[in-house]
């Protein structure tokens, strides 16, 4: 697919993006694609073979963006507390954005029953987030930072916390609590990371 292709094509994910946020999945068409974008149906049925196809790319293009922005914000920084931090603000990035991707993944995930290609990329996504999350771990615990025994367990377990924070923030629909939950993940995660440490030390003092 040429540049301009290409462009075309994203625009037209955008604008699916924005029709599923303002009428959910379920009832957007591929005219309302259409003409949030600004372009005939044809236009979409070009690059497109039906509905199912737009939100498959869609949710494909989503998730790599995100690996991607969480991969990029943590290989800035040098220590496993500072990655953890900034892959924790990423996550968090900001109430709009995180409402906006929230509302129309949770209508993605209603689908993947239905759609064994949703399935695969739902699968991918939480691959790419345990990966971020042994990342950390592992380059903790190699600086004696974390005590972790099952680095496997523990990413599943810190993408757990992080989606169950950002889901409660949103069911609660009050913005302000935005920077409250992210920062009470930060420090829930930073106590199961920490967590065996902290027993041997407590150990410790009592012999």
């Amino acid at each position: 697919m040429n540049t301009k292709a290409e462009e075309k094509r994203k625009q037209l994910l955008k604008a699916a993006f924005h029709a599923a946020i303002e009428k959910g999945y379920e009832s957007v068409t591929i005219q309302d694609i259409a003409d949030d974008a600004g372009v005939s149906k044809g236009v979409v049925n070009y690059y497109f073979n039906n509905k199912a196809d737009v939100f498959t790319q869609l949710f494909e293009w989503i998730t790599t963006s995100i690996y991607k922005k969480e991969t990029e914000s943590i290989d800035k920084q040098d220590t496993a507390l500072e990655k953890l931090e900034a892959y924790i603000s990423q996550v968090f990035i900001s109430p709009e954005e995180n409402k906006n991707f929230y509302r129309v993944y949770l209508d993605f995930l209603s689908q993947v029953k239905n759609n064994e290609r949703y399935k695969v990329i739902n699968l991918q996504f939480y691959e790419n987030c345990w990966s971020i999350g042994r990342t950390i771990i592992q380059q903790g615990i190699e600086e004696g930072t974390f005590d972790v025994s099952d680095v496997e367990q523990t990413s599943m377990s810190m993408r757990a916390m992080i989606d169950g924070s950002l889901i409660q923030w949103l069911m609660r629909g009050e913005d302000h609590l935005h920077a409250y939950y992210r920062s009470l993940c930060h420090e829930s995660i930073l106590s199961l990371l920490q967590a065996d440490h902290s027993m041997k030390t407590e150990a410790q003092k009592g012999r």
